[in-house]
């Protein structure tokens, strides 16, 4: 499934994968800052996400708390046996973002090894994924609580 996505999986391409393996995700400009196992950070920049009254589109916010999941599993986890899902996603909107926004997005180790342990008795395995989204003054513009779940390829999705 991953081959479908993205091709032959390469992990020396995180970076592209998450900038342009989604075309809306690339046409949102959307950069990686900081990719670690573990530790996601992400820039997308106000221009040309703006809405009808000239501040960031509440849409694209929302892309941006639900993006670094996706690239904190392929930093992780093993991309080529699973798989991330998205069970469902709660935003609230703090405030107006009027600048570039940021995200950070972390998993602690004892996390990991719960998934992983998980993934490897039962094929797959639920979590909670927080955010915070910031502007570049570094007030908080929108929170984010995303239920997701790792499968393994062989289970039917």
């Amino acid at each position: 499934m991953a081959d479908k996505v993205w091709g032959k999986f390469d992990g020396d391409r995180l970076e592209e994968i998450i900038e342009k393996g989604i075309p809306i995700v690339e046409k949102m400009g959307v950069k990686v800052l900081e990719m670690a196992p573990g530790r996601v950070s992400l820039r997308m920049p106000l221009s040309g996400n703006e809405n009808h009254i000239g501040i960031m589109y509440a849409g694209v916010l929302s892309v941006m708390a639900e993006m670094p999941g996706g690239a904190l599993f392929l930093t992780t986890f093993d991309a080529s046996r699973y798989v991330p899902i998205v069970k469902g996603m709660d935003i609230r909107f703090k405030r107006p973002a009027t600048t570039d926004v940021f995200v950070i997005m972390e998993m602690d180790q004892d996390e990991t090894e719960r998934i992983q342990k998980e993934l490897e008795e039962q094929g797959k395995s639920d979590f909670v994924l927080a955010a915070e989204i910031k502007d570049a003054n570094g007030q908080v513009v929108a929170v984010s609580r995303t239920d997701c779940q790792i499968r393994s390829m062989e289970l039917s999705l």
